[in-house]
């Protein structure tokens, strides 16, 4: 009988499903890769998770995880090859918290006005919530001026935990992000995109088909 394998339930865009894959790919752990239609979620997925959201990772001894942190937070505590956990937690955690929290709810707003003023079109965007967006853009523009990463020299967890959001917001006007707004983080967010590491987390897989 073949061993049990890991899980993880994803979405390719999802940025929270991002960050997972790639501590995930970084640990060089081993799983079963399930991709999600957010519209069409599989009945497994929500029998394990009521949470109802991307990503959830159950291990192979059947313990289920379904917060991208905590995934990140459990595959680099099983191998953590490159150093993301070195930096002081607490610090990272600050930045982290800043932008998965305010920083993630602005930008929501900022892209999905349309969800908020039925008047608006979904090609609408809402500028007042993207400045208040940047306001938390700023220390991460300042810190990026005086190091490649935003705990010095080497990627650290703050910056793979942060980048899949600041992503999305820079895909949102890419005119206005290429201005650019933040040349510090715009050449970080590029850096990032183009590795290796982000390339190979973002190979598209087909929809997976539950199966009796």
């Amino acid at each position: 009988m073949a061993a049990k394998r890991h899980i993880l339930y994803s979405f390719r865009r999802c940025p929270y499903a991002m960050r997972a894959r790639l501590a995930l790919k970084v640990a060089g752990i081993d799983y079963e890769h399930r991709e999600v239609l957010l519209r069409d979620k599989p009945p497994a997925m929500l029998k394990i998770s009521p949470k109802a959201s991307v990503p959830v990772f159950v291990r192979a001894d059947g313990h289920v995880i379904d917060e991208s942190f905590d995934i990140m937070l459990w595959a680099l505590g099983e191998h953590d090859p490159q150093g993301w956990l070195a930096p002081a937690m607490d610090e990272m955690m600050a930045l982290i918290t800043q932008i998965e929290g305010p920083f993630a709810q602005h930008q929501f707003r900022y892209k999905y006005a349309s969800f908020f003023d039925n008047s608006l079109t979904r090609s609408h965007v809402n500028p007042e919530e993207r400045d208040k967006a940047c306001v938390y853009l700023e220390p991460l523009e300042q810190r990026l001026g005086r190091s490649p990463y935003l705990m010095g020299e080497n990627i650290s967890l703050a910056d793979q935990a942060i980048m899949p959001f600041i992503r999305q917001f820079a895909m949102v006007e890419p005119d206005w992000w290429a201005t650019p707004q933040f040349p510090h983080l715009a050449r970080w967010l590029d850096g990032l995109l183009a590795s290796e590491l982000f390339q190979s987390i973002m190979e598209k897989h087909p929809q997976w088909v539950e199966t009796a």
